[in-house]
């Protein structure tokens, strides 16, 4: 404890008699001395959760929701400012040991990260908003269980070409399948950038679309001139083009989900047992075309055809000035299709 300083005169019986009265007034002698915190209570997670999803994007409401539900089950009552990063830790324990087990876990690191994340995120905004200080922030104090590293790779071309024989000749729709796969294989584009395109996002004369991906991001990618085709019979046969929305439809016009893309590799494994036992998805896609770019063409024009735009670290800043534009993205594209693109010539 602390030395307080005696004003003369005091003795030892009237400090003493001062230590009782402060005791039984649940004051200790440093409350006396800090300057009362004019900030109000924090609000619950209850309170502030709906908040935070109502101001974040549709993506990282969908990625990070259950993880805010279950925070909301575990610490609903409690105010933000109670949580410290232990029980924050340990939260993530728990949630990691009570994980699904399938075919591709990974020991609940997914899940553990997740909430983390989830937590991280709602204690930014937090912070933003004045509810609690940088300092006090428990969240940005627990660390995210180290990721290890993926098991996804480039398939070769023997594979890629089972993949896609197999959904030109099985299902309800192998149409639809055959131009899924096909758009992924030649932009490497994510599964949300896919679902996102409109008619709209269509320049025929240029051969590019417009892909709209995680992050907001937003770039123009180079197509063959056979996939264009195919993207605008697609829009005009299944209703799209009237309705100006999702450009990927059912043959009775709905726009599809990613429902199909799993339909699509379950019927795959079925056909192909190494696609069960890998657990291959369309992200699988997207790694051959950019580790055959790289390859090809270089670390610069994959990571453009990428469309990655992160800038963390001294190699990244590099790129700035040695980035790939997009007329290097089409040369490497009609190196890959074996077709000449407009902005080649």
């Amino acid at each position: 404890m602390t030395e307080n300083k005696i004003t003369p005169g005091a003795g030892p019986e009237e400090i003493e008699a001062a230590r009782v009265l402060l005791a039984r007034l649940g004051v200790c002698p440093d409350d006396l001395v800090t300057t009362p915190s004019t900030r109000p209570p924090a609000p619950t997670f209850t309170e502030y959760i709906p908040q935070v999803s109502d101001a974040v994007s549709t993506g990282t409401r969908r990625v990070y929701g259950t993880y805010w539900k279950r925070v909301a089950t575990e610490w609903g009552d409690r105010r933000l400012n109670e949580p410290t990063p232990l029980e924050i830790k340990q939260l993530a324990e728990k949630i990691r040991s009570q994980v699904v087990v399938r075919r591709n876990a990974r020991g609940g690191r997914g899940a553990a990260e997740h909430l983390i994340a989830a937590l991280r995120c709602l204690y930014n905004h937090a912070v933003d908003d004045g509810v609690i200080s940088e300092a006090d922030n428990p969240a940005k104090k627990a660390p995210k269980p180290r990721r290890l590293p993926s098991t996804r790779r480039g398939l070769p071309d023997s594979r890629l070409e089972e993949i896609n024989h197999v959904a030109a000749t099985t299902g309800n729709d192998p149409v639809l399948d055959t131009l899924i796969l096909r758009l992924h294989t030649e932009t490497a584009c994510r599964r949300g950038g896919a679902l996102a395109l409109t008619p709209r996002d269509l320049d025929p004369d240029q051969c590019l679309i417009l892909l709209h991906e995680k992050g907001g991001t937003v770039r123009w990618q180079p197509v063959s001139p056979t996939l264009m085709t195919h993207l605008r019979d697609h829009t005009e046969q299944r209703g799209a083009a009237a309705s100006g929305g999702q450009l990927l439809r059912y043959t009775n016009g709905d726009p599809i989900t990613t429902r199909r893309y799993d339909h699509l590799f379950t019927r795959l494994g079925k056909h192909l047992p190494w696609v069960a036992t890998q657990q291959i998805s369309i992200h699988w896609l997207r790694h051959t075309t950019l580790t055959w770019v790289e390859r090809n063409s270089g670390y610069a024009v994959a990571r453009a055809f990428a469309g990655h735009t992160n800038n963390n670290g001294d190699s990244a800043t590099t790129t700035t000035y040695t980035r790939a534009g997009i007329h290097e993205i089409a040369s490497a594209l009609a190196t890959l299709t074996g077709e000449t693109h407009p902005l080649t010539t």
